[in-house]
């Protein structure tokens, strides 16, 4: 069985991309769970909150806005982290100051060791919270 604590949650809309940041970060030893829409993504959190680690959400699908859906995520899994992932600027200040330590954000286009090394440092900060 999988702990949560290498459990992770990936939403986005396009099909490869999603398809290739999974395969990676299973490589990387992190158990991992695709979502190709927003409610999709809300449905496994809201079914097992405190299952994963971390979500990396795609700021620009359709469906529940980004803000709101992270909001939700964070709400019902107090331990869950965000990245916040899109080609877009995006304020996530507000997510920052609700969840502080536990939000951030990845500019795409990113690199699978930008996304690695931005995993890693959700789950260390998560972990030192322990």
């Amino acid at each position: 069985m999988t702990s949560a604590a290498s459990r992770i949650l990936i939403a986005d809309d396009e099909p490869s991309l999603l398809k290739m940041l999974g395969v990676y970060l299973e490589r990387l030893g992190y158990s991992v769970v695709t979502a190709g829409s927003t409610e999709e993504a809300w449905a496994e959190v809201e079914a097992a909150p405190d299952a994963f680690a971390l979500a990396v959400l795609d700021a620009s699908m359709s469906g529940i806005c980004m803000e709101d859906l992270a909001t939700r995520m964070l709400a019902a899994g107090p331990r869950l982290c965000v990245i916040a992932a899109s080609g877009y600027p995006v304020d996530i200040a507000l997510l920052q100051a609700t969840a502080p330590d536990r939000v951030m954000f990845l500019h795409k286009p990113f690199s699978p060791e930008m996304l690695g090394n931005a995993v890693r440092r959700m789950i260390a900060t998560q972990e030192a919270d322990v």
